[in-house]
């Protein structure tokens, strides 16, 4: 069984699926140790490690060549960020192929113009729906398994309103997009009321500090949806420990305890080490 059919699978039943989001092997590999039955590789966050604001400033080369380290460092599924699909409709068809080669089980592809921003901050442009819809079914045409999904994201909301989002989502299904991703809706309602306006499975952002209320995900999960994902989770805790214990090195003058006073071994169990002493064991 493919990772993008068992993502299919435990999308139509079973529990919701939460994937956190990964920018590295490091955090995929932590996210799956957890328990975790996918990872969210987030465009965003790929853009941060390599030390650019998520203002459209990656490459295809760059984002796929991250999502096919991911996938390779893990084994449970990757939905992965596609951002607008990089162009036209010949740039779509490259980023559908090359994100499957990598192992990819899903990929994302949204409604902003290029270049496109975080879908949380202001200044967004979207593109006409045609636009859109031609985006959804180069992708569609392009992908050689079909379980490979297709997550249709639309930034419509602040910029044409809810309705006219929620039109975008069910078009984009219509046009072969296997799941819906409504981006920054404003309020608890209309949170609750994207999965039933929306004609089959939907994503939920949970994103802290956004424009969007966070939800308890077992709420979520109440709700209808089938995806929640946590693209920032990760990155924003490592970007508030590292400011503490840097702070704590320099004003003390001491190495700090590492939190979770994590010892050198299982540092480097965290990416395989075990393994790889297996490996090397069975020629001594």
């Amino acid at each position: 069984m493919s990772l993008g059919t068992k993502l299919r699978r435990d999308i139509e039943s079973g529990p919701m699926i939460v994937a956190p989001g990964a920018y590295d092997c490091i955090t995929a590999k932590l996210i799956e140790q957890a328990g975790y039955g996918a990872v969210y590789m987030s465009g965003g966050c790929t853009a941060a490690m390599l030390g650019f604001p998520d203002y459209g400033l990656t490459t295809m080369t760059e984002m796929v060549d991250n999502a096919g380290r991911i996938a390779g460092a893990v084994n449970v599924p990757v939905i992965a960020d596609a951002d607008t699909g990089f162009g036209n409709e010949l740039n779509v068809t490259r980023t559908m192929r090359e994100y499957e080669l990598r192992g990819i089980a899903a990929i994302q592809i949204e409604d902003q113009g290029f270049p496109k921003r975080c879908g949380h901050l202001d200044g967004k442009e979207i593109v006409p729906l045609k636009e859109f819809l031609t985006r959804i079914r180069a992708a569609v045409a392009a992908r050689r398994d079909p379980d490979t999904l297709i997550v249709a994201r639309t930034d419509a909301r602040s910029i044409a309103g809810f309705n006219e989002s929620i039109d975008r989502l069910n078009a984009a299904l219509d046009a072969g997009a296997d799941v819906a991703f409504f981006e920054a809706q404003q309020s608890v309602q209309e949170t609750e009321q994207i999965p039933r306006l929306i004609h089959g499975p939907c994503l939920l952002n949970v994103t802290r500090g956004g424009k969007s209320p966070v939800p308890d995900l077992r709420q979520v999960e109440d709700m209808g949806y089938r995806i929640a994902i946590l693209p920032g989770l990760l990155l924003m805790h490592i970007i508030g420990s590292c400011r503490q214990i840097l702070k704590e090195a320099r004003d003390t003058r001491t190495h700090p305890v590492p939190l979770g006073d994590i010892s050198i071994p299982e540092m480097w169990r965290v990416v395989g080490a075990d393994g790889w002493d297996a490996v090397q064991a069975k020629y001594k």
